[in-house]
């Protein structure tokens, strides 16, 4: 009755401070200390400092922001402008025509910044007013950016992909090497459903750009720095060359030069990149301490063995079991952010997942991972959907409606994984050899 009675106030407390709009982190720090100190009797002081340190000085955690200033320093330098210029030109004979640069966009900066929220408005910028100048479908310009604009998630180097494997103690470099093919999966599902409405309906994409073979061939050079980072990064890590950490400072070393030569990188735009990536770097540590926090009073409790225990006993099939967690994820996803969901969680899930149904801890990332895609997506607190809401200058719900084409989208790409798990671990079997 006390593990159960410890769950009820935890929770209670944890949401009531949410919706007195208190920081995440500090919800999660405060929940913590105050369920050790309510039921454990132990000496909170201590365990706190402990737990600090320990999260704070993990070495896999030093890509986190070298990964988040990398992607700064090419959201500002103008890559975005030069990847949509470049892929319009191979795009506009497809049918669906300029909205497959949106996704190929979003997918080629997802791979060089890490970040959903980033990718989606970065892109988002650039593509909207270009849609709306040549009169596209509104709806399905807004929703083809905020399914896109997730796969900042899921494309590899991915922030959650770092935490969880920095959380879980598994290899970071797997994680990003097993993202990389259900991401190229989700990124032709997205083009495929454009392509099938552009082909019904040929009037959602009026305007025809005319590109020569001289556009195209100009497009290579102002895609190839870009494509040129994402192949030294992620194939530094392929190739067991270099740690996801080593390959972080090859990115940032990478996008430092290609802001110089582009001389896009100046002194103030170089500050103001730092300023970006220390805030999102302190936003994100924050939630980690104050998650691990929430983890050790939950395990003091035996809080994830009762769940675990509870789950396995009711009898339901693995599929079930899998079936209700995804339904989890998804409520979850309508009041919190995918990062918090992730570190919150992960105490109890991953060992019910793991260590209970023997599950292979690399494919449970990316079925986060892809959850966490879902969340972003789901309102009212979906963070892609307030990103997409800002630029577009419209109602949350319209932004949420048109999105779902892509919600349902993510949703068979989750049951073709579960089905198939060799589809994300085959590159890392590979990466193995």
């Amino acid at each position: 009755m006390e593990i159960w009675l410890a769950i009820i106030v935890g929770f209670a407390i944890l949401f009531s401070l949410l919706l007195g709009g208190i920081w995440i982190g500090v919800a999660l720090t405060a929940t913590g200390i105050i369920g050790l100190h309510l039921f454990t009797g132990l000496s909170v002081e201590n365990i706190v400092g402990t737990v600090i340190w320990n999260v704070n000085n993990k070495f896999e955690l030093v890509a986190l922001p070298l990964f988040i200033f990398m992607g700064e320093l090419l959201s500002k330098g103008g890559a975005i402008e030069d990847l949509f210029t470049g892929l319009s030109s191979w795009t506009t004979r497809l049918p669906g025509k300029l909205l497959h640069a949106n996704i190929l966009s979003c997918s080629f900066f997802a791979a060089v910044s890490g970040s959903s929220a980033a990718t989606t408005a970065t892109v988002g910028r650039i593509t909207l007013p270009e849609f709306r100048k040549r009169n596209y479908d509104f709806a399905l310009s807004i929703g083809s950016l905020a399914g896109a604009g997730t796969l900042g998630f899921l494309i590899p180097p991915s922030v959650i992909m770092i935490v969880y494997g920095a959380l879980t103690a598994q290899s970071i470099g797997q994680l990003f090497i097993a993202g990389v093919v259900p991401g190229i999966m989700v990124s032709f599902m997205f083009m495929g459903y454009i392509a099938v409405r552009g082909i019904i309906n040929p009037g959602i994409t009026p305007a025809i750009d005319v590109f020569s073979w001289h556009d195209r061939a100009r497009s290579f050079v102002l895609i190839a720095p870009t494509v040129a980072l994402i192949i030294a990064v992620l194939g530094s890590i392929y190739l067991g060359w270099a740690t996801a950490t080593e390959s972080a400072a090859i990115g940032v070393f990478g996008a430092v030069v290609i802001g110089l030569v582009r001389r896009s990188l100046t002194w103030t735009s170089f500050k103001t990149c730092m300023y970006s990536a220390v805030n999102t770097t302190c936003m994100c540590m924050l939630i980690i301490t104050g998650a691990s926090l929430l983890s050790v009073f939950m395990t003091f409790m035996g809080i994830p063995t009762k769940v675990a225990e509870a789950v396995v006993g009711s009898g339901i099939s693995t599929y079930g079991i899998l079936a209700l967690l995804a339904v989890f994820y998804i409520f979850l996803g309508c009041l919190l952010d995918g990062f918090s969901m992730l570190v919150t969680t992960l105490p109890v899930t991953y060992p019910l997942v793991v260590h209970i149904m023997g599950y292979d801890p690399i494919w449970f990332g990316i079925v986060l991972v892809v959850l966490i895609e879902i969340a972003q997506i789901t309102p009212p607190v979906g963070f892609n959907l307030f990103i997409i809401q800002d630029l577009a200058k419209i109602e949350i719900t319209e932004v949420a409606k048109y999105a779902f084409p892509f919600f349902l989208l993510l949703l068979v790409a989750l049951v073709i994984l579960t089905a198939w798990p060799g589809i994300p671990l085959w590159l890392p079997q590979q990466m193995i050899r």
